[in-house]
């Protein structure tokens, strides 16, 4: 890092965990104002981040936000799908509030709507889809903290945090980071310890993927594949039979529900009828 205390500088582990999570990787275009944050452009004309100041800029929205005394006065708004996991879990473990999906108009300008928030701080994970929330922020005159691309437009944006908003894993670990470091600065957990909570918890995970994990998983699974065999034989002999008896099975079947039924017996040229029933055995 250019500047800071040295207890505030990024881990190698943490600097890893960025590389693996493409948080360094952005867009092809760029804004004048993001080119002091690239580091190099690759022959593809991708850019690529400067970690260090990715780093610095994340510990100074992380002081900005410690700043405020009441944690519910931050407000954190989101409209992508991949970031809105991050975003609540962010909200859950710092205490702030949370805007996940379409940000409707007028929640920081029209007091009458029953969603009105005065926030002193707002968070945004893209300016370009947030474009709204920061508009109205500007009138109130609040703050303003974005996690920007490089083509990401800086306009009442205050702090900018670059990094590849692109990314649900990149998202998800930033959101992570900062977090982190809130209740760090806060006091809520040490530095020395290692915090329990997984960046994975942050991620966002596409339903139709985990039933398909949750599919193979059964498939694979030889206790489930017996306990599944036995409900099916179960359900067999315990169904009703699907045919019904015809001609002399038809008659046996009444004699043995106590129908009465007419036998017909020929002894010595002559035909005997005898009529009798099930019920009474010595007829």
């Amino acid at each position: 890092m250019s500047s800071g205390l040295a207890v505030l500088a990024p881990t190698e582990e943490d600097i890893t965990k960025m590389i693996q999570a493409k948080v360094h990787v952005g867009d092809i275009n760029k804004v004048h104002k993001m080119k002091r944050y690239i580091h190099n452009t690759t022959t593809d004309g991708i850019n690529i981040f400067d970690l260090n100041k990715t780093w610095e800029k994340l510990v100074l929205a992380a002081r900005v936000i410690v700043s405020i005394e009441n944690p519910q006065d931050v407000v954190i708004v989101g409209s992508t799908t991949f970031s809105r996991r991050g975003l609540l879990k962010y909200a859950s473990h710092t205490g702030c509030n949370s805007i996940a999906g379409r940000f409707t108009p007028g929640t920081f300008t029209n007091q009458i709507t029953s969603q009105f928030k005065e926030p002193r701080i707002i968070i945004s994970t893209d300016p370009a889809t947030d474009k709204q929330a920061l508009v109205e922020g500007s009138y109130a005159n609040i703050p303003i903290i974005a996690f920007c691309n490089p083509s990401a437009p800086l306009k009442y944006v205050d702090v900018a945090i670059p990094c590849n908003t692109n990314s649900a894993h990149a998202m998800g670990l930033m959101m992570w980071f900062l977090s982190r470091e809130v209740l760090r600065l806060r006091g809520s957990i040490s530095r020395s310890i290692e915090w329990d909570v997984m960046p994975d918890l942050y991620f966002y995970r596409d339903p139709k993927d985990e039933e398909e994990d949750e599919e193979v998983v059964e498939e694979a699974d030889p206790v489930a594949q017996a306990q599944q065999a036995v409900a099916a034989v179960d359900n067999t002999y315990s169904a009703e039979p699907d045919f019904m008896p015809e001609g002399e099975w038809a008659g046996a079947s009444n004699a043995a529900a106590g129908t009465t039924t007419t036998v017909e017996a020929t002894t010595g040229g002559f035909a005997a009828t005898d009529s009798f029933t099930s019920d009474n055995w010595t007829a």
